[in-house]
């Protein structure tokens, strides 16, 4: 029961590469060679290197800690060797004390902050790579939204327009905003799938950005798709 539960807790990578599989059949069986069809295909590709760089992120990285953990034995037994030794400072002699203290202190903290960086180089190294895949996933959300911005629901039934600038119906320029919507929402939930196992602020931040890029650029969709609803519906009274 808790194993039923839990798989709908978590966004399934698999599942979402196999839904942009769907959509791009979708696409490519009703609107075949287009480059909306071409930008969910990319959009396929990406979500497929997506499942492998998350698995790389999620994995630790064994010669950084490796590293990290020879210094935290090192200061572990630098603090060791000074409370052993502590009855060899000269306490009558305090410039010699001061000095040993502090050629003490000093080492302990040169070795602490290396241990910092090497723990947080790791962190810094996914979230590079999390950020650049951030970026292709906007600049796949703005073609995207490049691909519906010349679709106007009122020049499909303006009777004026040519039929070179209405080459799809009222119905597939439906459509065709519906895939470009499904699209955007499917960008999102890979932007998601990054931050699932590997919890950063920048990287939180960063997929917060990408939700609200791809619900702004759905909800001007969104309203396309209602004006032509309207249309539709007016059109038809009238006739």
């Amino acid at each position: 029961m808790a194993e039923a539960v839990s798989k709908y807790r978590r966004l399934d990578q698999e599942k979402i590469v196999e839904t942009i599989q769907t959509l791009h059949g979708r696409v490519e069986n009703r609107f075949a060679g287009s480059g909306l069809s071409k930008v969910v295909k990319e959009l396929q590709h990406v979500a497929e290197e997506a499942v492998a760089q998350i698995r790389w992120i999620q994995r630790p990285h064994l010669p950084l800690r490796f590293a990290a953990s020879v210094l935290i034995v090192a200061i572990i037994s630098l603090a060791i060797l000074m409370t052993t030794r502590i009855h060899q400072f000269q306490f009558g002699d305090y410039t010699n004390f001061i000095q040993s203290l502090e050629a003490s202190i000093s080492s302990v903290v040169f070795i602490g902050a290396a241990i910092l960086f090497l723990v947080t180089w790791e962190n810094r190294i996914k979230r590079r790579r999390v950020l650049k895949a951030m970026h292709e996933l906007r600049a796949l959300a703005h073609i995207i939204d490049m691909h519906q911005l010349t679709k106007d629901p009122e020049s499909y039934f303006a009777p004026q327009q040519t039929t070179a600038k209405r080459s799809m119906t009222p119905f597939e320029l439906n459509r065709y905003l519906d895939y470009c919507r499904d699209a955007l929402a499917l960008i999102s939930k890979i932007a998601a799938l990054y931050v699932q196992g590997f919890e950063d602020p920048v990287l939180l931040d960063a997929v917060d950005d990408m939700e609200d890029l791809t619900a702004g650029l759905s909800g001007k969709i969104g309203q396309k798709l209602t004006t032509l609803e309207i249309l539709g519906r007016s059109l038809a009274e009238a006739r």
